[in-house]
């Protein structure tokens, strides 16, 4: 083996190991503890914000909140609902999924955290539009110019290098040749036409296309799921038995021995649900920043419901379809596993695989979307407005030319730059940790208040 490629995995194995992943769940656990279970107590409200006049947007920004959680989600609904979930299971047995609700519970306090502070903190840029996000908080909030940078430049390397590009144009070129027959140049022309048409419009175009196809391709997604699971309604309740159970006495068809089992279910679990959510990673934020929003807490409470659609609901849905049709004990891995789960649950070797290879190209392209953006506003705060142009004509370049690359390292690469997103960003939500809480307190003191005068007056 490579020594330069021993050493990258040893180094991605330190960064997504123990030491982040705890840094991670704790810094939810501590917010949620501090913001008095937000996550439970207001996800009702942040609900109804979402789905109500609230999130068409009112005072500053570029876009609605409806339109900024979509662009969010474009980007962390993807390859890892599909692909992680089913890793994670074959690694860490049916009990991962419950660990990966435990990540979502606590970063669904992050994410809150996090994109209140990108609000909070906000500026307009040169072009006039919107921009925030770590790099700011980081830099106005914590007084750090160099954890800020370091944040950027991070974010910058995953957008180009990492998730942004290379992973997600493989997987639609793969899915388009395997169920369409589509040659990959031809889809690499097609693919890179399209994400320019959209991505030069700028956040406007990419919201724009972003509220549309994000809703329908979950919505479609969650439709074949629950179909696999009602044909299958009275395996269902054992199914959640089976992840609950796997969660605390582990399974030795994967650990080898009990406790080898529990650890690896917590490990996989939890890394693959952060993967997917990205809460505690910062790129959501930079989304909620464009947001027209009157209230940070509010746009925080609105960003939170984010993990909840990815995680709570997208990936159980996947989680519980794996262990409904015995996928998970297959000898497939990932994106294959998911198609046997499907062509087993609907009975089809036609639609069941046409379903994930469809999900994967609609949930990948949306993902090049969102993290060109992110992309986009790291390069704005690291070298002005003037460098947004031949960033985006080079994030193109990457689409095209990432088809016929062997990538091995550049994704090792992209992971340990995306595990290193977390720890500044991590830090930044420490440090604020007065800020989040003041703020969280003043808007339900004002809004209880609000609410008393609503009652005497009526």
């Amino acid at each position: 083996m490579n020594p330069f490629y021993h050493f990258l995995e040893t180094v991605d194995n330190l960064v997504w190991g123990p030491p982040l992943l705890i840094l991670l769940v704790g810094t939810g656990l501590y917010l949620t503890l501090r913001l008095g279970f937000i996550q439970l107590r207001h996800l009702p409200l942040a609900l109804r914000y979402l789905f109500s006049g609230n999130a068409k947007g009112r005072g500053q920004g570029d876009v609605s909140s409806f339109a900024a959680l979509c662009t969010a989600l474009s980007a962390t609904i993807g390859t890892g609902n599909i692909v992680g979930v089913a890793t994670a299971i074959k690694l860490g047995g049916p009990g991962a999924l419950f660990w990966m609700w435990l990540a979502a519970l606590f970063g669904m306090a992050t994410k809150y955290a996090e994109c209140l502070l990108a609000v909070k903190y906000r500026e307009v840029d040169a072009n006039g539009q919107m921009i925030g996000g770590p790099m700011y908080y980081l830099e106005k909030g914590v007084g750090s110019k160099w954890l800020a940078k370091l944040f950027a430049i991070f974010a910058l390397g995953v957008a180009c290098f990492g998730i942004g590009t290379f992973p997600q144009t493989n997987a639609i070129l793969d899915a388009a040749y395997l169920s369409f027959e589509v040659p990959r140049e031809l889809a690499a022309v097609l693919l890179t036409l399209l994400v320019a048409t959209v991505t030069l419009g700028g956040i406007q175009s990419i919201a724009k296309v972003a509220s549309k196809v994000v809703p329908l391709m979950a919505g479609l997604y969650i439709v074949a799921c629950l179909t696999v699971l009602t044909s299958q309604f009275d395996a269902v309740p054992a199914a959640i038995e089976l992840v609950i159970q796997s969660a605390f006495t582990g399974h030795a068809a994967t650990g080898g021995f009990v406790g080898a089992g529990i650890m690896l279910a917590i490990q996989s679990g939890i890394a693959r649900g952060v993967f997917s959510n990205e809460s505690g990673l910062g790129s959501a934020p930079m989304a909620a920043a464009a947001a027209k929003t009157e209230s940070c807490v509010q746009q925080g409470l609105i960003s939170m419901t984010g993990t909840f659609f990815d995680t709570i609901i997208i990936c159980t849905m996947t989680g519980l379809t794996l262990v409904v049709t015995g996928a998970w004990q297959s000898d497939y891995a990932g994106a294959a596993m998911t198609t046997f789960a499907f062509a087993s649950g609907l009975d089809s070797a036609y639609w069941g695989p046409l379903m994930v290879s469809v999900g994967l190209m609609f949930f990948a392209f949306t993902t090049i979307l969102g993290w060109n953006y992110y992309g986009e506003r790291c390069v704005t705060y690291l070298f002005g407005v003037k460098a947004i142009l031949p960033y985006k004509l080079f994030f193109l370049v990457l689409i095209a030319g990432g088809a016929f690359l062997k990538l091995d390292m550049i994704w090792l690469i992209a992971d340990i730059v995306n595990g290193l997103m977390a720890i500044p960003n991590l830090i930044g939500l420490l440090l604020l940790r007065q800020v989040i809480i003041g703020e969280t307190r003043q808007y339900f003191e004002a809004l209880k208040q609000s609410r008393v005068l609503q009652t005497q007056t009526a």
